[in-house]
């Protein structure tokens, strides 16, 4: 069944981890299906407009952005900007844009050209000249010229004005010249035109402009400049043509243009309607939002700012993050900046917003999943990790899931056991072991899982357990007020006169006194050192290839590195020094003794730095120390506990 199963593998932590399933959680498809129908129709002409805009600007790709970019506009606003620009296309007959292929002219390589010095020092020249003709025209003017002429002539002719038996009055040389065609009026100006254009100053300066359009990449410029010379003097407002074009491409497909336009306008307040609904409607998203902000503890909210558009759209959800306490004090900040200042924790905490979007709509959308969890509470506090602990189980208790569950952390594990279990004996858990070859799963005892301490103090005749067992005891004597059996305890951890003495018999003794329900251990030979016993383990656990999570093994190997490494530092200090009772923290003022010292061989030191930093948490154990001792691998310990009898035998030291 499980291979029918879709899975979803949940890492402790990727930043860059963004579901695509948050805009399935929609609460009312209805407001989609209604706004789909009105915007497909529009959809439908849209698309029909832009290919037939494409075919006019001679633009394959893109060209919606580049349209929009010439009004600076974003592509978001593309029919909008349609809406304002319907008046002037509208208004648009012929002009001198007519036929001109966008790229002609807005290319990078010929827009670098315009933009260059040299040819704006040419384009300059020939502006002022053109200008000095029109104003000297008989029939243009400035403001006047014969772009303006030829819209007038094509409205005229378009609206069936000499049709009507009316003339125009055109004023040359002070005299009044009446024109009662078409043909006539567009003959008297394209005379005017060609006139100007014919100057012999005005062409002198064209083809300077010329002779610098040798460039291969630039014959098509050429060749459009050459055929259409009325072209130069637009270019002086790159910005204003490149619009004039669009508008020119766009006036070639009214009919069009104008059918998008209509449709909008009809559909338009039932679009607002539906938009209006949209904002108002609750969705599944929120429901995410609300047990994000619920239940993890951060110093941000979460909110979706974008919810109309990602129902109606089926766009991504925007999501705003909000610092400050109280509505007056809020202000959002960018996510970018939000990963940048948060803690390990709190970033994992927002990597979790995603994962509990991608669950929430799996379960909106009945997939049965088997999701493998790997480490997702690694660096929250204790809150965070209890919130994602009570989501868990709550998957837990989803039909449509299965979990696996993977962590290295003890505290969590054993948290997983109680709140999601119910504290029943849960035979799906197992333990990893590293052997040369494979990795094998053992399953693990429920009982070791829930209480370590509890599981030792039961097993005492486990050489393993009882050793382990020794940190619990002395740390109990102590909150007893047992201050001999706390000082007997402390003799095996720390290397004390009396240490070597100390026999299993003493520790049943010791054991019964504390724990009241002891009765025997039956270790064979009872009269051996506690000492010697603690060595003999931790060289058995040496010989032992496979690696697994087994804390009284661990504990074993930190009391025999730290009892060897104090009698290493002891047999070091000179006679005069040495005393028998260096008083509590003996590990540290040995340590900070001989670092004094100037025999001291640096890698000796090196180790016993070592050993300085990694062990003492485990030999002062209680119940809030089982994770950094269990997130200690096997192999650190072995190597520690190698190289201190590595350094002993090396400087030839008998120890006693």
């Amino acid at each position: 069944k499980c291979s029918k199963l879709l899975d979803a593998y949940i890492k402790p932590f990727e930043q860059s981890f963004k579901t695509d399933r948050m805009s399935t959680l929609l609460v009312n498809p209805q407001l989609k299906e209604e706004y789909d129908v009105i915007y497909s129709e529009i959809s439908k002409e849209l698309d029909v407009l832009v290919k037939n805009l494409k075919s006019a600007a001679a633009i394959k790709k893109d060209i919606i952005k580049i349209f929009c970019e010439a009004f600076g506009e974003s592509e978001k606003n593309f029919i909008t900007l349609l809406l304002k620009i319907e008046l002037e296309v509208n208004s648009t007959t012929e002009s001198i844009y007519e036929n001109i292929k966008y790229n002609e002219i807005f290319d990078a390589k010929i827009i670098n050209f315009i933009k260059s010095k040299e040819f704006k020092s040419y384009i300059s020249e020939y502006i002022k000249k053109y200008d000095e003709l029109i104003s000297e025209s008989k029939v243009f003017k400035k403001g006047f010229n014969h772009n303006n002429a030829a819209t007038i002539q094509k409205e005229l002719k378009d609206n069936g004005y000499f049709d009507a038996n009316h003339s125009v009055i055109l004023n040359i040389d002070d005299s009044k010249i009446e024109i009662n065609t078409s043909t006539e009026l567009l003959q008297k100006f394209s005379e005017e035109q060609n006139r100007i254009l014919e100057n012999e100053e005005l062409k002198a300066i064209f083809n300077e402009i010329d002779k610098k359009l040798t460039n291969s990449q630039l014959k098509g410029f050429r060749d459009l400049l050459v055929a259409r010379p009325e072209i130069l003097p637009e270019l002086r407002d790159l910005a204003t043509l490149n619009k004039n074009l669009w508008i020119t491409y766009l006036s070639k497909n009214k009919e069009q243009f104008n059918v998008v336009i209509n449709k909008y306008k009809v559909g338009q307040q039932k679009l607002k309607d539906i938009i209006e609904k949209a904002k108002n409607e609750s969705t599944k998203w929120e429901k995410v939002v609300d047990i994000f902000n619920g239940r993890f503890h951060v110093p941000y909210t979460v909110a979706i700012e974008n919810k109309e558009d990602a129902i109606i759209k089926e766009t991504t959800p925007n999501i705003k993050y909000y610092f400050g306490e109280n509505e007056e004090e809020k202000h959002s900040v960018d996510e970018n900046l939000l990963w940048n200042i948060l803690s390990q924790g709190e970033r994992r905490a927002l990597y979790l917003l995603n994962i509990i979007f991608e669950i929430e709509s799996r379960k909106e959308a009945n997939l049965e999943t088997v999701f493998i969890i790997d480490d997702i509470a690694d660096s929250f506090d204790y809150k965070n990790k209890y919130a994602i602990i009570e989501y868990l189980k709550e998957i837990a208790n989803d039909p449509l899931f299965k979990m696996i569950i993977l962590t290295h952390n003890f505290d969590f594990l054993r948290t997983v056991q109680e709140r999601i279990c119910g504290g029943q004996k849960y035979t799906n858990t197992f333990m990893a072991v590293k052997e040369p070859d494979k990795v094998t799963l053992e399953r693990w005892d429920y009982g070791y899982i829930s209480n370590p301490l509890k599981f030792w103090k039961m097993h005492l005749n486990d050489e393993y357990n009882l050793i382990a067992s020794i940190t619990f005891a002395r740390n109990l004597a102590e909150y007893l007020g047992d201050d001999e059996n706390k000082l007997a305890l402390t003799s095996i951890l720390h290397l004390m006169k009396n240490t070597k003495r100390i026999t299993i018999t003493d520790i049943e003794k010791i054991y019964k006194s504390i724990f009241h329900d002891i009765e025997e251990i039956n270790i064979e030979n009872k009269d051996r050192k506690i000492y010697d016993l603690i060595m003999e383990s931790s060289n058995n656990i040496l010989s032992q290839e496979c690696e697994a999570v087994n804390l009284e093994q661990k504990i074993v190997l930190s009391i025999a590195t730290r009892l060897l490494a104090e009698e290493y530092m002891l047999l070091k200090i000179s006679e005069e020094e040495t005393r028998d009772d260096w008083g509590n923290n003996q590990y540290a003022k040995l340590h900070k003794r001989i670092k004094k010292m100037h025999n001291i061989p640096e890698d000796s030191l090196e180790v016993l730095e070592r050993i300085n930093i990694m062990t003492p948490e485990n030999i002062h154990l209680n119940s809030f120390m089982f994770e950094p001792l269990l997130d200690l691998s096997n192999e650190h310990l072995k190597q520690l506990f190698k190289d201190i009898k590595t350094i002993i035998l090396k400087e030839e030291l008998v120890t006693q």
